[in-house]
């Protein structure tokens, strides 16, 4: 048991430093993937509701690719394919010139776009729940168009969505480990080394799954909060 605990422990003899990195790289990588993949999502479920026929088309095609793509061969995709092909133009201007994604970018980028699919759904599905006269009730008070989106309807639309983005915000914690596929060293990739050199891959791998488990109970616990908030705010209206 000693030698488990100084395994884990902080400082050069044990682990306890590399993965509590690999927990910041994860909550780092998820919390500034949310906002991205929030705003893509909500701009694209506007798309999809829009009176223009092309904006639906591309809102369908977005969501369509990226729901459809296993999430590791997107993260394949931007990290190799996004490379090559800035570089490519990049040497139209500059021959000489080297381009390299930075691992948490791509993973950032990639995690961002799949989510973005995923709460585009959500989005939408909140917006057809609010009845229509709800915008025109905005209308007949004189509010604008954008002053009925921000006032009228956001708050209901956060109210209704906020269940579905809840779930994705624990699915969305749980796929930053595939980023340890481009060398980030998250959770799981500062396991996997430990495993590796210590030959304790299954100790190692159990406090990776511990480590996870308690993100997903805090998350559980900050989200229970946000709603309650909500609800009262909702109240309040």
């Amino acid at each position: 048991m000693q030698s488990v605990w100084a395994l884990l422990s902080f400082g050069p003899d044990g682990w306890g430093d590399d993965l509590a990195y690999g927990v910041l790289v994860t909550v780092s990588l998820a919390l500034v993937t949310l906002p991205l993949g929030l705003l893509i999502g909500f701009l694209v479920a506007l798309a999809k509701q829009s009176s223009e026929a092309s904006m639906r088309l591309a809102g369908n095609i977005y969501t369509t690719i990226f729901r459809g793509l296993p999430e590791l061969l997107t993260l394949f995709l931007v990290f190799y394919g996004a490379q090559i092909g800035i570089q490519q133009v990049v040497r139209l201007v500059r021959p000489e010139a080297v381009v390299e994604i930075n691992s948490f970018v791509a993973g950032m980028l990639a995690l961002g776009v799949v989510f973005s699919s995923y709460a585009s759904e959500v989005f939408l599905s909140a917006f057809r729940a609010i009845p229509r006269g709800q915008y025109e009730g905005g209308y007949s008070v004189g509010l604008s168009s954008r002053q009925t989106m921000r006032l009228v309807i956001l708050p209901q639309l956060v109210r209704i969505a906020l269940p579905g983005l809840s779930n994705l915000w624990l699915i969305l914690l749980k796929d930053t480990a595939l980023v340890s596929a481009i060398g980030l060293t998250d959770i799981v990739r500062q396991s996997s080394i430990a495993a590796r050199v210590t030959k304790h891959a299954f100790m190692f791998f159990g406090v990776a799954c511990l480590i996870y488990l308690a993100l997903a109970i805090i998350s559980s616990f900050g989200i229970g909060a946000i709603e309650r908030w909500v609800g009262k705010r909702e109240a309040q209206r």
